[in-house]
């Protein structure tokens, strides 16, 4: 704590930002991180959010005898789950907050307890496995279709997400999202495809849809939940190679378990520094 001129409190915060599914500084995905000794208010959270502006900032509450309890927030608001957040979260829960352990289990307000496994150079998280339903690709829009690509999709899932998979790999890869063509549509929409790589089995792409732009997504750890229980039964196998094709890149092992999948990724601290609000 620190007083200002006018006399009141000002809480200080030290907090860490992490570039998350990547061994490479400014790529992958960038998060902030933000451990708490005691609760602070939503309002707070939110305010830090926008302030550091970036899609995700995790707070994590330490608590005397019980797990560290996590949420994540984007600059307008919470979200129940992010993938890239919560490993740079245990990224710097094993490098400065208990150094000498292993294995850290997250409790969240709506994603239940999130384990996340540290071996020599990486983390494994392990997060609930999403089965989204087939639905006919001329159900989708054809705004939707035409604003992601002249080339149709081959097949399509929905759920939460919309999930378009493609015959081709460039397809993917070279997707340019028209904003104008897309506007209105208000779902997040994964695109994938099987790798032409031997290095990966799928590629995939993530785009989130606001009301004014078309964001994509750097290094996506929650899409794994919908994309690696499809491609481990397309391609009939539990240990998959992922790479998400955005400008930063990200790469991800997956393990394709009974009741969830095992995410393994890397990260790496960008930024360590002071937060004063009050």
């Amino acid at each position: 704590m620190c007083v200002n001129r006018k006399g009141s409190t000002v809480k200080r915060f030290r907090f860490w930002q992490v570039d998350a599914f990547t061994s490479e500084a400014f790529k992958g995905n960038p998060a902030a991180v933000f451990f708490l000794e005691e609760q602070i208010d939503d309002a707070l959270m939110q305010n830090i959010a926008m302030e550091m502006n970036l899609s995700e900032t995790a707070f994590v509450l330490l608590r005397e005898g019980k797990n560290p309890f996590l949420r994540w927030f984007k600059p307008t608001h919470e979200v129940d789950l992010c993938g890239h957040a919560t490993l740079a979260s245990a990224h710097i829960y094993f490098s400065e907050i208990e150094k000498t352990v292993e294995e850290v289990t997250f409790e969240t307000k709506q994603a239940g307890c999130l384990k996340v496994l540290k071996s020599a150079n990486t983390l494994t998280m392990n997060f609930p496995l999403f089965f989204p339903d087939e639905v006919a690709v001329t159900s989708v829009p054809e705004f939707v279709l035409n604003g992601l690509s002249s080339t149709k999709p081959v097949l399509a899932l929905d759920l939460s997400v919309l999930m378009l998979v493609y015959d081709n790999e460039k397809t993917v890869l070279e997707m340019e999202p028209n904003l104008q063509a897309l506007a209105g549509y208000t779902k997040s929409i994964i695109v994938t495809s099987k790798s032409s790589s031997s290095k990966y089995d799928y590629v995939s792409r993530f785009f989130s849809m606001g009301p004014n732009n078309v964001l994509e997504d750097p290094a996506t750890g929650s899409a794994h939940c919908f994309l690696a229980p499809f491609w481990s039964k397309q391609l009939s196998k539990t240990e998959l190679s992922a790479y998400q094709a955005s400008k930063r890149q990200g790469f991800f092992s997956l393990h394709l378990q009974k009741e969830h999948v095992a995410i393994t990724g890397q990260a790496v601290t960008t930024v360590t520094a002071g937060f004063l609000a009050g």
